[in-house]
């Protein structure tokens, strides 16, 4: 099954609940119900998410952010992902005015630490220590298992974040390095399934 945007967006729009279900799972008498946003990153973290770092060589200096929100395999034809930054982020105005190709390194197990590194306020320090190689500014994180040259394809907005659709222009993976997911608040090393 697939689901659009729009009924992501609008998960009830032309939809009637059946009568035999309980009142519980039903939104409320004016078919909107108010979410604690609390209560919503908590359900949200049941879900495991890879993780990706999405960088570029700026004006002789490296910008990238960390993102939870990656979506692959949104179009073969063009290659096309998906990822979503919130409206507050500092570090994707630079990126998108500053840079023509995006790399997009997903996170393995090996570079768990980099994680809060990136992410961290202290923007000249986020990169230190990293090894990375650039590729037409496309920033690219050494031993990812898998990384993606992108340019964007696309932007749009989605209630307090940006839906950003990357094309991918070339890639490289490594089969055998360990993935690493968000899970309930945690990194979380990915296991060979018995």
């Amino acid at each position: 099954m697939t689901l659009s945007a729009a009924t992501l967006a609008h998960p009830n729009a032309g939809h009637k609940p059946s009568s035999d279900h309980s009142t519980a799972h039903n939104p409320s008498s004016s078919g909107v119900q108010s979410l604690d946003s609390l209560q919503l990153r908590r359900a949200f973290a049941q879900f495991p998410q890879g993780v990706v770092v999405v960088a570029a060589h700026i004006n002789g200096a490296p910008e990238g952010l960390v993102a939870s929100t990656f979506t692959v395999g949104v179009s073969l034809e063009p290659a096309l992902v998906t990822f979503a930054v919130q409206h507050s982020s500092n570090t994707w105005p630079r990126l998108r005015e500053g840079a023509s190709h995006l790399g997009v390194s997903v996170i393995g197990a090996d570079h768990h630490g980099l994680c809060r590194q990136i992410a961290s306020k202290d923007r000249a320090g986020r990169f230190t220590g990293v090894d990375y190689t650039t590729d037409d500014g496309a920033l690219l994180l050494d031993g990812a298992p898998l990384w993606l040259k992108t340019r964007v394809y696309n932007e749009f907005t989605a209630g307090d974040h940006d839906i950003v659709v990357l094309e991918v222009l070339d890639l490289g993976l490594d089969e055998q390095a360990p993935g690493l997911v968000f899970h309930r608040s945690e990194f979380k090393p990915l296991s060979e399934a018995a």
